[in-house]
């Protein structure tokens, strides 16, 4: 088809501003309008350019045309020019990936560094409610420990008895002797024999005591028995009752101190059957049948 066939086409189906197109850039225009009428399934065509103007209005449009022609010709050369350089700009693009392109690559490294970073913060988090929890267990057990020395080493305990004095608990251990399961055990001085000739265990040093006092006996140990300077077997001096040369007196501070140490109770009769004062005592230590 030559030019102006083209245009009458393009006229025809309302295309406007074409008076300055050459023919390759009408045959485009017009395949794209065929192309958007079969789209459109054919509909109406309304006039949007000259061929809905009155004869004076496309002589108007004839006399512009030239303008436009020539706005046409200067801006290929301008498209030209920008395409040139395009053209010399591409190579300093080039060289500036090439320079960015170490430093993505390094930055690309430190990523899966910081995302492995990661998860050890997390189970850092997660360690630390661990540790939280653990720390009540860790006091407990320090708590435990302290009252087991307590238990072995301290000669009263801060429990209040009824009457008002200190009350000491018997001392237990892994096997305990059958003489101390068969006691009455008495942890206070409010605490009284259940009958005559009852066997007796206690820890409390008042108890031990008043027993001493009431009897004139003093806290000995037996010569040769010694350890490293310390008391060895702890007994007491009774005047007339199991006298021997070996008894040797001591403080009450050395006998409790060696009697707390070793973890021992004192097994003991306040009366025989008939109701007359007994003087038996042993000591004896938890895990053995005697000290």
């Amino acid at each position: 088809m030559r030019v102006d066939d083209l245009r009458n086409q393009l006229r025809r189906r309302g295309v406007s501003g074409i008076s300055a197109l050459r023919k390759p850039e009408l045959v485009k225009t017009l395949a794209n309008t065929l192309r958007a009428e079969s789209r459109g399934g054919g509909a109406a065509r309304r006039p949007t350019g000259p061929a809905g103007r009155a004869a004076a209005t496309k002589k108007a449009a004839a006399k512009k045309a030239p303008a436009k022609r020539t706005a046409a010709a200067k801006a290929v050369p301008a498209a030209k020019v920008t395409g040139a350089r395009a053209k010399k700009a591409a190579p300093a693009k080039r060289a500036a990936a090439k320079k960015a392109a170490p430093a993505k690559r390094a930055a690309a490294k430190k990523a899966p560094a910081a995302k492995r970073a990661a998860p050890t913060k997390k189970a850092a988090a997660k360690k630390a409610p661990a540790a939280k929890r653990a720390a009540p267990a860790k006091k407990a057990a320090v708590s435990r420990a302290r009252g087991a020395t307590a238990t072995a080493g301290a000669g009263r305990r801060t429990a209040v008895s009824p009457g008002g004095t200190a009350a000491t608990p018997v001392r237990t251990g892994g096997s305990s002797a059958r003489s101390v399961r068969s006691s009455q055990q008495i942890t206070s001085l409010q605490d009284r024999p259940e009958r005559p000739g009852r066997s007796l265990v206690t820890a409390n040093h008042e108890v031990i005591q008043r027993w001493a006092r009431d009897r004139g006996a003093k806290p000995a140990t037996i010569a040769g028995t010694e350890r490293e300077g310390r008391p060895g077997v702890l007994t007491f001096n009774i005047p007339g009752y199991r006298e021997s040369s070996r008894i040797r007196e001591i403080t009450w501070d050395d006998w409790f101190r060696t009697f707390d140490l070793r973890g021992l109770n004192l097994i003991y009769q306040e009366q025989m059957r008939d109701g007359r004062q007994s003087n038996f005592f042993r000591t004896e230590n938890p895990n053995r049948e005697d000290a």
